[in-house]
């Protein structure tokens, strides 16, 4: 592990961060209101956007990731940009010495991760890949609760979000998001997280298209096979041609059921059922933020490894190859 001593004795954690969407503006307004840390820097894809972000959070602005990466004055990256560019930024960072924040997925190509891992351990820096949906009140909910229902057997976890008309920008696009689980990992780390390992993986998923580039829909299913015996499945959808907004997690247990329908939560067993209060999501990346800081300058222990991330990536690994052949995957120990 890097030395925390070395770290503690450096007044501010010198930070750059790279984007300018909703998590970077999150990370920033986190960076600003603890002392430990200072934004040297913020680097976007489009110059007026990344001078306006910078003015208003005090820091300088940059022409590319590149630029910022390469600065001396850099002690950690922050990466809140495209998910394409995860892998790239990680690697670079990584390679000059920085320690690395990078919000989920780390790379959209598995295999990429597995070499940013090793990399980490190589350079002996922290890689730290954000899973706040493990923070969140949901999750912190179905942990609390779980043992309650007995062995469990069935789980369906569904996110359906309609937009009409679907938005022109980068979750939207093939490439800048990535496949669907894998852009959007947290539906099935929340399952790794609880039930551990999959043995097996099924998948299904189309979209609409508006262009080579961007959808306007996509539509995606997938069925997890876990080495308990578990089955689970995981529904995700956004855009156009979707018509009722759901988010529902269910858990059905052999002594009972767990059923969190948006911000609801009950538990349901024989004769009763009884609500269940559901955290607020609210503050996470400012949660995240503030417990690497302390884990860089106290060594206090992080919710998550990077080792985590990467097997759940290899599990969205396998339903995208499921999804391109029709076949079920067969996951190896890894």
């Amino acid at each position: 592990m890097y030395n925390s001593e070395a770290v503690r004795e450096t007044a501010k954690m010198r930070v750059g961060l790279i984007g300018t969407g909703y998590a970077a503006k999150l990370r920033a307004e986190a960076l600003l209101h603890d002392k430990r840390a200072y934004l040297i820097a913020i680097a976007g894809h489009q110059p007026e956007n990344t001078a306006a972000f910078a003015k208003e959070h005090q820091t300088v602005a940059l022409s590319s990731w590149q630029e910022l990466v390469a600065r001396e004055d850099v002690d950690l990256v922050i990466i809140s940009t495209i998910n394409r560019d995860h892998g790239a930024i990680a690697r670079t960072a990584l390679s000059q010495g920085k320690h690395v924040i990078v919000e989920y997925p780390l790379s959209v190509d598995a295999q990429e991760a597995e070499e940013l891992v090793a990399l980490a351990k190589a350079q002996n820096k922290l890689l730290h890949v954000e899973h706040i949906e493990l923070l969140g009140g949901l999750h912190q909910a179905l942990k609390q609760n779980l043992a309650k229902v007995g062995n469990v057997f069935y789980v369906s976890y569904s996110t359906i979000n309609p937009q009409s008309p679907a938005p022109r920008k980068w979750t939207y696009n093939h490439e800048f998001f990535g496949f669907p689980l894998i852009g959007a990992l947290s539906r099935l780390h929340r399952l790794t997280d609880l039930f551990g390992k999959v043995f097996s993986v099924n998948c299904h998923q189309r979209y609409w298209e508006t262009d080579h580039q961007y959808y306007q829909t996509c539509f995606c299913t997938s069925q997890l096979c876990f080495s308990s015996g578990l089955l689970a499945q995981v529904v995700y959808g956004k855009g156009e041609t979707i018509w009722q907004p759901e988010r529902k997690f269910e858990v059905h247990g052999e002594n009972g059921g767990l059923i969190f329908d948006g911000n609801t939560g009950f538990l349901i067993q024989a004769g009763e059922t009884t609500p269940i209060e559901v955290g607020t999501r609210r503050g996470l990346f400012a949660k995240d933020t503030s417990m690497v800081l302390d884990h860089l300058f106290d060594g206090a222990p992080l919710y998550v490894t990077p080792e985590e991330s990467l097997y759940t990536l290899k599990v969205a690994d396998a339903a995208q190859t499921a999804a391109q052949t029709g076949l079920t995957v067969f996951m190896t120990d890894s």
